[in-house]
């Protein structure tokens, strides 16, 4: 009789949920390299990401390709493998899939069917910055991405004006310092937030307090990467 870990062993007609690392590479858990390494396939974001991850951590398994391109067709494969028996991870490019990623359409359709999921938890960007920002996180909003068009953003700004929660959000680097004079104007410049970048990597940043504080580290400061920010609710003092 094996002594190994159930909990590492995946089963047969199950799809894993698996978060990786969204930086560091050390962030990836046991459970998860066991998980990754032994089911009969992974679906993924981008095969070339995964591919360099499992390159670095010695795994070789099929990959799939899962994106928002593709979601609807590659779910419909994905149930077959599953109901005839085979185990799948899913795994977006960085963090913990179905949060702003791929993801979602397949577990839907694996609860409708009664297909076991089973979380593997790992990384997650926004919550990462939560735990480390000094912002409140007993109650939050989370928006993922905001709409591109600056219209829309700043509608949303106004009417979260006087939010009563954290709020949490992606921006992307092309946008991030239209984004920075956005919550400025709309907010103003005594709003508290929390701006993170390259999170778990070298040259993580983390900058919260009022706009008009952290806007000269922020100015001065890279714009390569993918943004989190988070927006404390109205009147809050770090």
């Amino acid at each position: 009789m094996s002594n190994e870990n159930p909990s590492l062993v995946p089963e047969a007609a199950c799809l894993y949920v698996v978060g990786t690392p969204i930086g560091n590479l050390a962030d990836l858990s046991e459970r998860a390299i066991s998980i990754l390494s032994k089911v009969d396939c992974v679906a993924c974001e981008d095969t070339r990401v995964t591919g360099l991850l499992f390159s670095r951590i010695g795994i070789k398994r099929p990959l799939i390709p899962y994106h928002d391109k593709n979601e609807a067709n590659a779910t419909n494969g994905l149930i077959q493998r599953l109901k005839s028996g085979e185990s799948v991870a899913i795994v977006s490019d960085a963090g913990t899939p179905a949060v702003s990623d791929p993801g979602f359409r397949i577990v839907r359709e694996c609860r409708r069917q009664g297909i076991t999921v089973v979380p593997v938890p790992g990384p997650c960007a926004f919550t990462t910055l939560l735990s480390a920002s000094g912002l409140p996180t007993d109650s939050f909003l989370y928006m993922g991405f905001l709409p591109p068009k600056s219209a829309a953003r700043i509608r949303f700004l106004e009417k979260h004006k006087d939010y009563k929660r954290t709020i949490a959000l992606y921006e992307s680097c092309h946008r991030i310092e239209k984004f920075m004079n956005e919550m400025e104007k709309t907010l103003g410049p005594d709003r508290v937030i929390c701006i993170g970048r390259e999170l778990t990597k070298k040259f993580e940043t983390i900058h919260s307090g009022k706009i008009v504080d952290i806007r000269p580290q922020f100015d001065q400061g890279s714009k390569k990467g993918e943004f989190v920010v988070l927006i404390a609710p109205a009147n809050y003092e770090l």
